[in-house]
């Protein structure tokens, strides 16, 4: 379960103030409002890119409000992948793996199941400039399952493809979402989208998160 308790953050004029939802454990939930309305910003509060000025949040039973990016058990994949361009995909999904100081065998094992369940065997020795967009969303997939995350996080992945390519993406995320059993919480402004992946869908007003469909949660 992801759990966002009361959480305030501001940057300039604008604030989100008490902000409070939860998405049940291994449920895929898709977050949808206006622009601007600060749903990136929630998410880069849940992976500990920002710091909220209050409340705290939660995965499952453990409280990671001040824990570390790396401590907090994420995969997260930004809308623009933020893939390392001198990096080849091979060392892009491998990242995580390599810092922690995993051995290199099961790294390379690793790299190779995910370049096979997503599709980009074949481009492993590319850099990230000589990638078709689809190429680049899935190496971000890639990187971050290379993490075994207990939930993750996606930022408008599939904003930037084309038609048939967003209706090919999203059926990977969602399999593999259920086959993982991951968490997940996934920004897009697209209802087709949403329909299409959703098991909840959550929508951001005027500061705070309201329920659009799935079933009500306690709390």
């Amino acid at each position: 379960m992801i759990r966002f308790d009361k959480i305030s953050w501001s940057a300039g004029s604008f604030a989100l103030e008490e902000v409070s939802f939860a998405v049940p454990a291994g449920s895929y939930a898709v977050l949808m409002g206006r622009s601007g309305s600060g749903k990136t910003s929630l998410l880069e509060i849940l992976c500990g890119l920002r710091t909220p000025s209050s409340g705290s949040l939660w995965i499952g039973d453990n409280e990671i409000t001040s824990l570390s990016p790396g401590e907090r058990g994420i995969g997260y994949v930004p809308q623009d992948g933020a893939l390392f361009p001198t990096m080849t995909v091979r060392e892009n999904i491998g990242f995580a793996q390599r810092i922690r100081g995993e051995p290199a065998a099961a790294t390379k094992a690793t790299v190779g199941s995910l370049a096979e369940r997503l599709g980009i065997g074949a481009v492993l020795d590319r850099r990230p400039q000589n990638l078709s967009g689809g190429e680049r969303q899935r190496v971000a997939l890639g990187r971050a399952l290379a993490s075994r995350p207990q939930v993750l996080v996606l930022d408008e992945p599939l904003s930037a493809l084309d038609e048939e390519l967003r209706e090919g993406l999203a059926r990977l995320l969602k399999d593999i979402q259920r086959d993982l059993k991951l968490t997940t919480l996934h920004v897009t402004h697209h209802r087709q989208e949403a329909a299409q992946l959703a098991d909840h869908v959550l929508r951001l007003e005027n500061g705070a998160v309201v329920r659009e469909s799935g079933p009500p949660q306690n709390g």
